[in-house]
């Protein structure tokens, strides 16, 4: 099974964009929230820089700890000067050296006072920071489930305003998919990196600061893997990112394939085409798996490839920095904040790498939500629409032309009058362009030339909206939603009162077997109509038409799947409908529209033949063959007289 095709037979395809341009316009919705990220922002840079300046003064605690130690090993009542020249004398040269750069005083221990002072800044710092990251983590919340709230009316509304076109070249399932699983991917993506993804960039900045501020060496050797890090990211970004989009374009193809296959149940089940559904959704799944597998794969390969490279400059920096405290370059509470420091450097280019397989996968949803943002429009309402003066229904084809592809005619040059109260029948071969004809009616599509007039007014000086209220259809496949069988009637006109509900039941002949049911007009059906049959369904489409009015009336195949005695119903039904006004009946059982006005006969979009019943039969034309051939035995007929057999 296969995804639904546009008229021309196109699939609907799938259209990558680069990451850079994706990532800035979801950084432009998201800065419509300004305020929030100016004050996330502050909130984290504030929160970054005391987190930074923790490591420096826990390692101020660790110098006053190991001076203390140190100071209660010198001799006391001398001097540091005298204790490092003793210390010279014995042959302790290096010990001499590092006692000299320290801040000692012989005799004196640890001054646990001053410890504790230090140690509770440091808390305070911690504290701080933490309340300020939850701070710009709500904020952040709040300023995501927004952005994304819009974003899913943003194309919610888009929807409203694509033309049919677009719909009858999309796929349903894979619609379906990026308006529900794309945007809850997308949102929990950016939940997951945003704030983590700052934080990490300002963390990065902040501690390189404070590594040059300590040792400009070590700061060096600790730069000298970043390159290496952003190349390997980098590499390993591009390959994965086709996987990301493979991933979500095969999660969009499977569920429109098992909407499909779920849809079209009993079909599948009658013709025995379980286990070709179950090889086409294997192979699918299969698909997504691969696809899902080698994103997640390639992707995850960045935070252990920059973990190896931090330990390298980890090694590197706890040596260079052991030989400076001995040396007595360095001391070693700046040793060890300098090696926190380090992996504290190493632990946001970690987290970087980490998070690009979500940013990926979430970019890669963003760019199937902004295909459908950026999809062609409808073409808009007139600034300054016209009404016609009369509400009788009269339409008129002047020269009209439509093509779904343009080197493909199908209606070419037509012209046509409806006159108020007429009842058009339009007949003609599969594919003739009977249903594109009341499509360009409703304007579901727009022709490419010519016009076409409601009441003398030009269709396309109108508004949609109001052109369509003076219209109704009932189409061949009725359309019912979840609810009570009162909701499906009232939906024609939701200001309707009870009896002129009723009052539509009973004409359409949807009251007989209503009251048979056991909760009657609250009888809930399903979304395709469960609990009643077609014929039934068709006749409840048929009283929400009756409500709604119309003055013009569009009648596609209505009756073409039910039973004769509900067919009787049914164009019982509509004949009630049809009085007093303008219908454009679609047949193909001849029998029907044998008191049709005007019979219009079809063929490769051109009106061939236009008459009555009698007229078109006299005619010996295009009709008349339409109508015999729907006889059951062969023609015998001479110059005056046609006998069908078995008929």
């Amino acid at each position: 099974m296969t995804g639904p095709r546009g008229p021309m037979g196109a699939p609907s395809q799938t259209k990558a964009r680069s990451f850079g341009p994706s990532i800035k316009r979801l950084a432009r919705l998201l800065l419509t929230y300004r305020g929030f990220m100016v004050t996330i922002l502050s909130a984290t840079v504030v929160g970054v820089v005391l987190n930074a300046f923790a490591p420096r003064v826990l390692g101020h605690a660790t110098d006053l700890v190991f001076n203390g130690v140190i100071g209660g090993m010198l001799p006391a009542g001398v001097t540091k000067d005298q204790a490092v020249t003793a210390l010279h004398e014995q042959g302790q040269g290096t010990f001499a050296d590092m006692v000299s750069s320290m801040d000692v005083t012989p005799g004196v221990g640890v001054d646990f006072t001053a410890v504790g002072r230090t140690l509770l800044v440091v808390l305070a710092l911690y504290v701080g920071a933490s309340v300020l990251s939850w701070i710009g983590a709500y904020l952040l919340n709040i300023v995501v489930v927004g952005t994304i709230r819009r974003l899913r009316a943003d194309v919610e509304a888009k929807l409203h305003r694509l033309p049919l076109r677009y719909y009858d070249t999309t796929p349903r399932g894979d619609l379906l998919s990026r308006v529900t699983n794309d945007l809850d991917n997308l949102s929990q993506s950016l939940q997951q990196t945003i704030a983590q993804l700052l934080n990490s960039v300002l963390t990065v900045v902040a501690i390189l600061a404070m590594m040059f501020w300590i040792s400009p060496m070590l700061a060096l050797i600790s730069l000298a893997t970043v390159p290496l890090a952003i190349v390997a990211t980098a590499l390993i970004a591009k390959r994965s990112k086709p996987h990301f989009l493979a991933q979500w374009s095969s999660t969009g193809k499977l569920n429109s394939q098992v909407e499909e296959a779920f849809t079209g149940h009993e079909l599948v089940q009658a013709f025995g085409r379980q286990a070709a559904v179950e090889e086409e959704f294997d192979a699918r799944n299969e698909k997504l798996y691969e696809s899902s597998w080698r994103a997640q794969f390639i992707s995850g390969m960045v935070q252990p490839a920059i973990m190896f490279l931090g330990n390298i400059n980890y090694v590197a920096i706890a040596v260079v920095g052991g030989l400076q405290v001995a040396s007595g370059s360095l001391s070693l509470g700046s040793v060890q904040a300098f090696i926190q420091y380090s992996r504290q450097f190493t632990m946001p280019l970690t987290q970087i790498g980490a998070m690009f397989n979500l940013l990926q996968s979430g970019v890669a949803s963003a760019e199937r939500i902004f295909d459908i943002l950026d999809a062609d429009e409808q073409v808009s309402d007139p600034t300054h629409p016209q009404t016609p003066d009369t509400n009788c229904g009269r339409i008129e084809f002047d020269d009209v032309s439509f093509r779904y592809v343009p080197d493909k005619p199908l209606i070419e040059n037509l012209t046509l009058s409806a006159e108020p109260g007429h009842m058009v029948a339009i007949v003609g071969p599969t594919g003739a362009g009977k249903t594109t004809l009341v499509n360009l009616i409703m304007r579901f599509y727009d022709v490419d030339s010519g016009t076409i007039r409601v009441d003398g007014v030009d269709s396309h000086a109108m508004t949609r909206d109001d052109l369509r209220e003076r219209t109704g259809m009932v189409l061949q496949d009725s359309w019912l939603f979840g609810g009570t069988i009162y909701e499906n009637i009232a939906y024609g006109d939701p200001s309707a009162s009870h009896e002129e509900v009723m009052e539509a039941a009973e004409l359409s002949h949807v009251d007989h077997f209503v009251r048979a049911l056991p909760d009657g007009y609250d009888t809930v059906l399903d979304e395709e109509g469960g609990g009643v049959s077609a014929g039934e369904r068709q006749l409840i489409t048929i009283a929400r038409a009756f409500l709604a009015k119309p003055v013009i009336l569009i009648l596609d195949e209505a009756t073409s799947s039910v039973d004769t005695r509900t067919e009787l119903l049914i164009q019982q039904a509509m004949a009630n409908l049809r009085t007093d006004r303008t219908s454009f009946v679609i047949a193909h059982r001849l029998s029907t529209i044998r008191d049709a006005d005007v019979i219009v006969v079809m063929e490769d979009g051109h009106i061939v033949e236009q008459g009555t019943h009698d007229e078109l039969l006299a005619a010996r034309g295009a009709y008349r063959d339409l109508y015999i051939s729907q006889f059951t035995g062969p023609i015998e007929e001479d110059p005056e007289v046609v006998v069908v057999h078995g008929g």
